[in-house]
């Protein structure tokens, strides 16, 4: 362990652990030049939380991004704390963002293990090399109440794309389990998305973590739906780039299916793709620049990345859940997949895991069903559970991080099958998922249809655009009036209870359920509703 100095203390949440089969390289190159992003408090502590919770009656209520610049920025006091901690190591101070509260600092790996009482090494896992630490990381006491989180000194990878290709096994398949594939239109169409209208003056963000998209991919797909292809940005994030490995099976079918997913159903929306890198750092980066981006200005954000509670140290949780909090005082809407794993989130303890950061609770968890139809119509919508096949299930369960939201305590959230405590319940909504009733999508010249809940965020956030649009004004945080008048919802028919199959430990039922949540969409109805409620 190295030598703590003086005056300093740990960081909390910070601990980091190596994972159990990764093999220790060697050290860090000392001279080896890197960027760490470190957060700062919310100078007015928990109140955004507080005035989250009770945002109930309707959606729409929101602060302007000035009115969050004066309430919420970090401080000129705590900015000028960091920044002579900077100098005393001398480390470079690269980037302020105070509307992210946000410094970016650069230094030697030698510089910055002293300035924050780690060591670095690099080590070796699943044939992939990182460079990694174990422990706590260290700070001045004085900046103990400032800091809340300092990242990218580990660049392990963090999160996985929740999307599926649908096995080889169904093209053999019995008749019921049989490979079919929607394009994303008429997946609009069996949910009845409301006609008219096409995410004009809308942005959507997409939050990529590798990967890439070509153009001509793009304008040749939406030219086969009869679209005009979206207008499509690629923004870097921490060096991030958009990047096609020219390998359908990589990354790129996630940015292909994340895109046209979007793209098809608000082809007339803005779509931006935050690129970075697959790190705690870059994660976080990507979704606080998205959030604070005043060019593109996303009304809605998708997110399909994600990874098990337990793989996160805490201080991610916490400081991209505060920025959760702030994306839902400005009117942001966040849809997150749920994962792909079934209950266990693919964790092998034995034990129910939910996926970060589908359980923040100021995000739309997204789960997944299997959608069948004949002439244009659903016949059968169940949980998406193909792990008999190996195709994967929905994720879902109870937090083991995040305690039970005001707006979900009516919902009947069961306890968690592990020790039965009170949590978060995830997902909220859910949508078409199981790559045996797939999404035919185009990436790297081939045509293919995959699945995953990697699908339902696009889909949702599409959705949500069209909404945006019809209202003249954003949802933002829309759960809270979702489980409040979920019971209304469902009487007019605007949500449509899933309630057979199960994710492994957790069963579809009526109402609320840890597969699919309050259900899916009737697009149409659901806008109807919205804009009755913004009459009343």
């Amino acid at each position: 362990m190295p030598e703590i100095p003086k005056g300093f203390t740990r960081l909390a949440g910070s601990e980091r652990h190596l994972p159990a089969q990764a093999r220790q390289i060697g050290p860090a190159d000392p001279n080896e030049r890197i960027e760490v992003s470190v957060y700062l408090r919310d100078p007015a502590g928990s109140a955004l939380a507080g005035q989250l919770e009770h945002q109930i009656s309707q959606p729409g209520q929101r602060l302007s991004r000035e009115e969050y610049l004066a309430q919420h920025s970090a401080s000129s006091e705590d900015i000028a704390r960091v920044e002579a901690f900077a100098r005393a190591h001398q480390l470079e101070v690269l980037a302020v963002d105070r509307a992210a509260r946000r410094l970016v600092l650069a230094g030697t790996v030698s510089q910055l293990c002293s300035a924050f009482g780690t060591e670095l090494h690099y080590y070796e896992h699943e044939g992939q090399t990182f460079r990694g630490r174990s422990g706590p990381l260290h700070i001045p006491q004085e900046l103990e109440p400032i800091v809340v989180g300092v990242f990218g000194l580990d660049d392990r990878p963090q999160a996985q794309p929740h999307l599926r290709f649908a096995s080889a096994a169904g093209a053999s398949a019995p008749v019921e389990t049989a490979t079919v594939s929607y394009t994303p239109l008429q997946v609009a169409q069996l949910y009845n998305f409301p006609s008219g209208l096409t995410g004009s003056g809308q942005c959507i963000a997409l939050i990529e973590l590798g990967g890439g998209y070509n153009s001509e991919d793009l304008t040749t797909y939406f030219q086969q739906l009869g679209l005009k292809p979206p207008t499509v940005v690629s923004v870097s994030v921490d060096g991030g780039e958009n990047s096609p490995t020219g390998e359908p099976n990589s990354a790129d079918g996630e940015v292909a299916l994340d895109i046209e997913i979007a793209g098809a159903i608000a082809p007339a929306a803005r779509i931006a793709v935050y690129f970075a890198p697959n790190t705690e750092r870059g994660f976080l980066d990507a979704i606080t620049q998205a959030i604070h981006d005043t060019t593109n200005a996303p009304a809605v954000i998708s997110i399909s990345w994600g990874a098990p509670e337990v793989d996160w140290t805490r201080q991610a949780l916490t400081t991209m859940n505060e920025a959760f909090q702030a994306a839902a005082s400005l009117g942001i809407t966040i849809c997150v997949a749920a994962g792909d794993n079934g209950s266990s989130d693919g964790v092998n303890d034995q034990k129910a895991h939910v996926d970060f950061p589908a359980s923040s609770p100021y995000v739309l968890g997204c789960g997944g069903t299997r959608l069948e139809a004949q002439n244009r119509q659903v016949v059968s919508e169940v949980v998406w559970n193909g792990t008999a096949s190996g195709d994967g299930a929905t994720g879902g369960g109870i937090s083991d991080v995040f305690p039970l939201p005001a707006w979900q305590a009516n919902a009947h959230v069961p306890p968690s099958i592990n020790d039965q405590h009170q949590g978060r319940g995830v997902p909220d909504v859910a949508g078409n998922a199981d790559p045996q009733t797939g999404y035919q999508i185009l990436v790297d010249g081939q045509s293919t249809s995959v699945g995953g809940t990697s699908a339902v965020a696009p889909l949702w956030a599409g959705l949500i655009a069209l909404l945006n649009q019809r209202r003249g004004q954003s949802l933002g945080y829309l759960n809270p009036f979702l489980y409040q008048h979920y019971t209304q919802l469902l009487q007019q028919k605007a949500l449509r209870d899933v309630t057979s199959g199960n994710n492994g430990g957790y069963s579809a039922g009526p109402g609320w359920d840890a597969c699919t949540g309050l259900g899916t969409p009737d697009g149409t109805l659901l806008l109807q509703a919205l804009l009755t409620s913004s009459a009343s």
